[in-house]
């Protein structure tokens, strides 16, 4: 049962460190080098943790990091699971699950994605203000277990505006150019055709990327906050602009702008 499974992890993970975190962050491609800025009291590799996946994307660590991050006791994700990976949607979110039980406060997410927007350009940084889900799996499909969280939980209020309007601010007095935006999941891990492209665009996306959605879900079944945000890696509209992609250009921009995305995790953990 997957109760039981988050039990064992969380378990595990106690018996491995008395560290306690206030704060989850996932390092996405875009956030991968903030490790270095971690104060490290303990590495844990996923592949020992009891029922973790391991990440099989390029760039990725695959280990749990807990320290200290802008004064506050946080732990990191290096590196994340998708769909793509052949991986089922409750394989992909149970870590997020298990943060959830290690009694973090608050789940902060990154990602890489490209823009549907034309006033969005590579380089970028959006903050997601809501997402359109066009993945063909759900990680709360099935019996639902009500001590993890209700049967149909409310989207409604799942981006919180003020922690948004905070980033923008930060993102304004660092001269970093930001945004807030619509991020829409795809299974992938092909890129998109112009016309989907130009679909996402008409349905009123602003990013598309292949991971995120299914562990705000699972964030928000349990009540878990989360803020989100992209560094984007390609502009994909208007269609005439799109250029071909490789997974190497996208780690190349995404280190570019990590340092952006650094200042903007760390000033956030200073307001929450």
């Amino acid at each position: 049962m997957l109760y039981d499974q988050i039990q064992e992890a969380v378990s595990f993970i106690n018996n491995q460190t008395d560290f306690n975190p206030e704060y989850g962050i996932i390092l996405g491609t875009g956030l991968g080098q903030l490790t270095d800025e971690i104060e490290v009291v303990k590495e844990i590799s996923y592949s020992a943790i009891p029922h973790f996946p391991i990440s099989t994307v390029q760039s990725h660590k695959s280990k749990l990091i807990f320290g200290k991050l802008a004064g506050k006791n946080i732990v990191a994700m290096a590196g994340r699971f998708h769909f793509y990976e052949g991986y089922s949607m409750q394989q992909v979110t149970f870590p997020v699950r298990v943060l959830k039980f290690l009694n973090i406060k608050k789940l902060i997410i990154s990602n890489v994605s490209g823009s549907t927007n034309a006033d969005i350009n590579a380089g970028d940084i959006v903050f997601i203000k809501d997402h359109i889900n066009l993945q063909p799996e759900n990680p709360l499909r099935g019996e639902n277990d009500e001590r993890l969280g209700p049967r149909f939980p409310d989207m409604l209020k799942t981006y919180d505006s003020t922690l948004n309007a905070k980033a923008l601010e930060i993102a304004h007095q660092n001269n970093i150019t930001a945004h807030e935006g619509v991020y829409v999941a795809l299974q992938g891990p092909n890129l998109e055709t112009p016309a989907e492209y130009g679909f996402l665009n008409r349905i009123g996306g602003d990013l598309v990327g292949m991971s995120t959605v299914p562990e705000v879900i699972v964030a928000r079944h349990m009540g878990l906050p989360v803020f989100v945000l992209s560094v984007v890696s390609n502009k994909c509209f208007p269609i005439e602009e799109i250029t071909e992609t490789t997974v190497e250009e996208v780690i190349k921009l995404a280190n570019e702008v990590q340092p952006k995305m650094s200042l903007i995790v760390k000033g956030m953990l200073g307001k929450f």
